[in-house]
């Protein structure tokens, strides 16, 4: 089949937000377009986000002020997917939470007890930490210290998240910072891992020959949908460069310099 037909019969389009429908807080012009051609196609598309600073509704919020209407069930954050893997693996653990306060309010709605008492701590979660502290980077050290066998889980592995000036520090930054203390390396939870999109595929039963993974950047949502086994489309919106793309060993499907152009292909 050609690009045009392997898009048409999409199902599932998981979309990556931020350089690839906004930047910042500046929504890209065709992004309602595209959402809206995408229903008339008699598709679905949910948004996947690796950045864990924020909760559904504060995206759902985000959304709303840039012009798109948006519902709780329309997401697949790393925060969620993070949620789940602890309800799996470290049910009823106690978590030291590195992250915003939306993040624990996620874990919390989930859940889960979070406190800033070592002696209580049973799990060490990061995130992509917008209100971070030196005493949260002076509490982690001391757990990952003292405490070796310690669970340790990172919501993303994201090393920039992309703004209207360029990029600022994420999730993955910190953990390095981290790693030259500790010399451990967190459980990554987000993408490039395919758990993301396989609790997106699971929730609206669309099989992965159907469904697409559209992201600016080739490490985290590339890389998560060739895990995933799903189509995968490149938008050049945001953090990537041709020169990273030639250099790159993971290859999307298809290469576009922006979403808009799915629109064409409907």
């Amino acid at each position: 089949m050609n690009k045009q037909e392997i898009i048409k019969g999409l199902k599932l389009y998981l979309f990556d937000m931020d350089g690839t429908l906004y930047l910042g807080d500046r929504l890209y012009d065709f992004t309602p377009t595209l959402l809206e051609k995408i229903k008339a196609n008699g598709a679905k598309y949910m948004f996947m986000t690796n950045n864990s600073s924020k909760s559904v509704l504060d995206y759902i919020k985000k959304l709303d002020k840039l012009g798109i209407k948006a519902e709780y069930d329309d997401f697949i954050t790393s925060s969620q997917a993070t949620a789940y893997y602890l309800e799996k693996y470290h049910k009823n653990a106690t978590l030291y939470v590195c992250g915003t306060n939306s993040l624990k309010e996620e874990l919390q709605r989930a859940g889960f007890k979070i406190t800033e008492d070592l002696d209580l701590v049973e799990c060490i979660v990061m995130g992509f930490d917008t209100e971070l502290t030196f005493k949260k980077l002076h509490d982690v050290s001391k757990l990952l210290l003292t405490r070796k066998d310690i669970p340790y889980i990172a919501t993303n592995p994201d090393y920039v998240c992309p703004t209207e000036f360029g990029s600022v520090p994420d999730c993955g930054s910190v953990c390095d910072m981290l790693y030259n203390v500790s010399k451990r390396r967190p459980i990554v939870i987000g993408k490039p891992e395919a758990l993301m999109p396989q609790l997106a595929m699971e929730k609206l039963c669309v099989d992965k020959t159907k469904t697409a993974v559209i992201g600016d950047r080739i490490y985290t949502d590339i890389k998560s949908g060739i895990n995933a086994g799903t189509v995968t489309i490149l938008v050049m919106s945001g953090e990537t460069t041709y020169e990273i793309l030639n250099n790159s060993e993971e290859k999307p499907n298809f290469v576009m310099e922006s979403a808009k152009e799915i629109i064409d292909l409907l």
